[in-house]
């Protein structure tokens, strides 16, 4: 029977080589086994994956069609696992919002984050990628959310974050709806600078991070 470690390293692998059919099968055989720590495959072993992917990237070692590739891949392997993943849908901390930001089409990141929060205990609204800031403060108002979290990849699309602020503040939600920033460019520093709440480096960060920031 596999361990934990060989099945995180098989996603892992099966991402990085764009592996659709490997990373399907992989998890149908962690949701099979017992003892697996779901949680742990998606963030030990496709996460990984995709973040080794994403810095060939950066580094210009790969290109566009990679990444899609490996997002395939992981994608394929979420659709297994997610189902098996439950949620504390009892005790739910409330509406949670989360979209990749106006002007970024990027949503591979945000969509591991959105399962994360879901398994931590939010009812989560993941209202997609390119998510005009009109729309955000609407949604945000129309679900009655605790809180909001917007992911930027690029440095051209962070200063939305800054605008979508600014736009909760007017719309009367800030300090009722909290802000959650995260994405490759964003530090802790910028989320100072523009005034969001809480700063996520990671998907495996999010859901604890927030639900102590929610329970205040």
């Amino acid at each position: 029977m596999a361990t934990q470690q060989e099945l995180n390293e098989k996603a892992k692998n099966a991402v990085i080589k764009y592996d659709i059919k490997g990373a399907k099968a992989l998890a149908e055989e962690a949701v099979a086994t017992q003892g697996i720590d779901l949680v742990d495959l998606i963030n030990n072993g496709y996460t990984a994956g995709i973040n080794v992917v994403g810095d060939l990237f950066a580094q210009k070692k790969v290109f566009l069609p990679h990444i899609m590739a490996a997002a395939n891949a992981l994608n394929a392997g979420m659709e297994i696992i997610t189902p098996h993943l439950g949620g504390n849908s009892t005790s739910t901390l409330g509406k949670f919002v989360i979209c990749t930001i106006e002007g970024d089409i990027h949503s591979i990141g945000k969509d591991i984050c959105a399962i994360m929060l879901k398994v931590g205990g939010f009812d989560v609204l993941n209202i997609g990628r390119d998510v005009k800031l009109g729309d955000i403060v609407k949604a945000c108002q129309d679900s009655g959310a605790v809180a909001v979290g917007t992911s930027a990849l690029m440095t051209s699309t962070m200063v939305n974050q800054k605008t979508l602020e600014e736009m909760m503040v007017k719309a009367g939600l800030k300090g009722k709806c909290l802000t959650n920033v995260g994405g490759a460019p964003v530090t802790q520093q910028w989320a100072d600078e523009i005034g969001a709440d809480v700063y996520t480096e990671n998907s495996s960060e999010i859901a604890p991070k927030m639900a102590a920031a929610v329970k205040g």
